[in-house]
């Protein structure tokens, strides 16, 4: 299948990359997350001097990657799900997921932990809302043909319970290495794009 332009998917992937770059060619990495990361505390009233406001870093947070893995991982979800999505959403779509999935996932990992200090960084929250709009999409309804809209309803808590599970599942293992990863956000932004996906079509379906 021959998709579409996707300039909406191409721009996002292309300045994430390129700040990516500018950021450890400066050698700025750990400042960086301080200053453009979502650290939840500052919701909560806690005051970090140098940063950002704290309502614009949910989108600079998707910016900043702590590493090439990290980075390259992120940027092979988007590009893949990203251009599929927005075949069919159109630019304004893909972008609305985006940048309410990034809300979202910030919002998710806030009520986690409101007095948490550690900066999120990626743009995995954000890149979950466009992932679950992917699986909705182009992922095969569960049974129940005669009955669409219970179907739908199954394939959505469907969804949403297997990746819900996916993202505990990932953060023990990392734990147990040492590691962590913002679970509560990629659910967050995951959720976000199983409820907005219907809305963004009858959307763009009234602009056309």
């Amino acid at each position: 299948m021959r998709l579409p332009r996707t300039p909406a998917t191409s721009f996002i992937a292309a300045a994430t990359v390129a700040v990516h770059v500018v950021v450890v060619l400066t050698g700025m990495a750990e400042a960086a997350d301080m200053i453009g990361g979502f650290i939840p505390a500052r919701a909560s009233g806690y005051t970090l001097p140098g940063t950002l406001p704290v309502w614009i870093t949910p989108l600079t947070a998707t910016l900043l990657h702590g590493g090439l893995v990290h980075l390259g991982f992120n940027m092979l979800m988007l590009i893949f799900c990203g251009r599929m999505v927005e075949a069919v959403t159109g630019s304004a779509g893909l972008v609305v997921l985006y940048l309410i999935g990034a809300y979202a996932a910030a919002g998710a990992q806030y009520l986690a932990g409101p007095y948490d200090l550690s900066p999120m960084i990626g743009a995995s929250g954000a890149i979950s809302a466009i992932f679950a709009a992917y699986a909705l999409l182009y992922g095969r309804p569960r049974g129940f043909a005669a009955h669409p809209r219970i179907g739908l309803a199954v394939n959505i808590l469907w969804l949403a319970a297997a990746w819900i599970g996916v993202q505990f599942l990932m953060g023990l293992a990392f734990a147990d290495m040492g590691m962590s990863i913002a679970t509560a956000a990629h659910v967050g932004g995951f959720i976000a794009g199983l409820a907005l996906i219907k809305p963004v079509l009858m959307w763009r379906g009234r602009k056309g």
